[in-house]
């Protein structure tokens, strides 16, 4: 017989985190426990994390379901929670790793013994242009060689300017510069947007206009000169719909969160179907404490895909759970 819980923690920045939809502070996530009755000393770990203004899910009913199916975990199939992704992902999380030993190892391989690492981008978050500016340098003497900037919060012609700037100091060739605008441009001006700033050589540019557009989607990545890469477009997406959004837009790209887009089976399903059509993928974490983020890093791993991955450090929050990642250079490690 399984037991559960379920505990809120609220995560801190240490600086506050500019996006296209504004600025954040805190994040909340609430961390599950997962035991057999008869050896509660051995429990599996998982977190369900959300962006409270970022996410469909949020409702005033979030922690009455993640309550409920804790208290139902016996009877309760993850695939009724298609709903509430983060609570899938949490749940599925947990069970895993109770599977395991509860020693959170959720996917044993070379990452979690310590003898590989996987490449990932730094993030420069939104801000005035010489706050961006300063991140990037910071990421460079790091020893980046891929960093993904959020614009679209700031005017367009000064992250032009930006982009500019940067592209005079490191070439193509010195930085991969991608780009993620969380659906802040238009369809009307997008694809002119779109056609300067692939004067920069950019590698690609997530999201450019907000999801459930299909057609004006595809039509961008279609005429598009810079690659599009779809987040966002990917949640809420089940069965049959994941197949159909991606033969209708033929993205370049698709950008996986697995706490968003309803755990790791899911995840592989998207992989799956990405491959049939020649689409090319990387996963990429959601702002989750060091508990989500070290599952997700070994899910990562296992998929040896070459790409830098989106994935954190847990270095953003003033106040986060112990890890066992280390950052050396732009590869993260597993200790």
């Amino acid at each position: 017989m399984l037991k559960a819980k379920v505990e809120k923690y609220i995560l801190d920045f240490k600086l506050p985190a500019g996006t296209s939809r504004g600025v954040l502070t805190e994040k909340w996530c609430w961390i599950v426990s997962v035991w057999e009755e008869q050896s509660p000393q051995i429990k599996g770990i998982g977190e369900a994390s959300i962006i409270k203004t970022l996410s469909h899910e949020w409702s005033d009913n979030y922690e009455k379901i993640l309550h409920e199916t804790a208290a139902n975990i016996n009877e309760v199939q993850l695939s009724e929670l298609i709903q509430y992704p983060s609570i899938r992902f949490a749940f599925e999380m947990a069970l895993k790793d109770l599977q395991n030993g509860g020693h959170q190892v959720y996917y044993p391989s070379a990452f979690t013994d310590g003898a590989e690492g996987i490449k990932i981008n730094g993030l420069i978050w939104m801000g005035e242009k010489q706050f961006m500016f300063e991140q990037i340098k910071q990421k460079l003497e790091l020893g980046f060689d891929c960093v993904k900037l959020k614009i679209g919060a700031i005017d367009f012609e000064e992250e032009l300017d930006l982009l500019k700037y940067i592209r005079s100091q490191f070439s193509a060739d010195e930085i991969e510069l991608r780009v993620d605008a969380n659906g802040a441009f238009e369809p009307t001006n997008a694809l002119e947007k779109l056609q300067r700033l692939s004067a920069f050589h950019l590698h690609s540019i997530e999201q450019p206009i907000k999801q459930h557009q299909w057609d004006k989607m595809a039509e961008l990545c279609d005429k598009s000169p810079l690659d599009i890469a779809l987040d966002e477009e990917l949640i809420g997406l089940y069965g049959a719909q994941r197949k159909l959004m991606l033969e209708q837009i033929k993205p370049h790209y698709i950008i996986l969160k697995p706490s968003l887009v309803g755990g790791f089976d899911s995840s592989d399903d998207w992989i799956n179907l990405a491959e049939q059509f020649g689409i090319n993928w990387w996963i990429t974490s959601a702002l989750e404490s060091n508990i989500g983020l070290n599952a997700i890093a070994q899910y990562t791993a296992t998929k040896n895909n070459p790409m830098p991955q989106g994935l954190g450090t847990g270095q953003l929050f003033t106040n986060n759970i112990s890890s066992s990642l280390k950052l050396k250079g732009d590869v993260l490690f597993h200790h």
